[in-house]
């Protein structure tokens, strides 16, 4: 009897440092990473500049998580306040944990945006951002001018890719969300 109890706790044992050697090695593992893609500057463009606030900008991005939701490619939202936020979930084992990721915006000089991360609330979990990051970028859809960066912290939304309606484009020129001063120059392509 003595020697089933030892096989027994031996065999749970060998199991638990399996399990926890699995998770280790998924969490430690590099993450892949696409590098940002080259800039295309519009040529013969007529620009239009905008000037936009949160709530403006809250009503469009509604608008569109709205319309991609209803094509079942997405299942997340976007609020911008003093900071981005996204919220969402993600699958632990068997469970979808809610998270929330804060970033600051910033507009670069070639017209696309960065969001650098700031903030993270995973459940009652500290988790590593890559990982969350990761993790979301697995598990939605995202549109094909949204590049999520895990290693940089970094979510890259490649405007220049984005396609609008009439082959319009849109450069970001400004984003201060605590001065609630959000422009962007909207370029309508020509045939000259």
């Amino acid at each position: 009897m003595n020697k089933r109890w030892k096989i027994a706790f031996l065999s749970l044992l060998t199991l638990n440092v399996v399990i926890v050697a699995i998770l280790a090695i998924g969490f430690l593992w590099p993450i892949e990473q696409e590098p940002l893609p080259a800039s295309n500057p519009q040529k013969e463009a007529v620009e239009f500049h905008i000037q936009s606030n949160k709530e403006d900008l809250n009503r469009v991005i509604k608008s569109f998580l709205d319309e991609q939701k209803e094509g079942g490619r997405v299942d997340y939202n976007v609020y911008l306040r003093d900071e981005v936020e996204l919220y969402g979930d993600i699958p632990i084992f068997s469970e979808r944990i809610d998270y929330k990721l804060t970033f600051e915006p910033e507009a670069l000089e070639n017209g696309n945006v960065v969001l650098r991360q700031k903030g993270i609330k995973v459940g009652r979990v500290n988790l590593p951002v890559s990982y969350v990051l990761k993790a979301a970028r697995d598990a939605y859809d995202f549109p094909e001018w949204v590049k999520i960066m895990p290693n940089d912290e970094v979510i890259y939304i490649s405007l220049e890719d984005m396609e609008l309606k009439s082959n319009l484009k849109v450069r970001a020129d400004q984003i201060d969300l605590k001065k609630d001063d959000i422009q962007f120059t909207l370029l309508m392509p020509t045939k000259e």
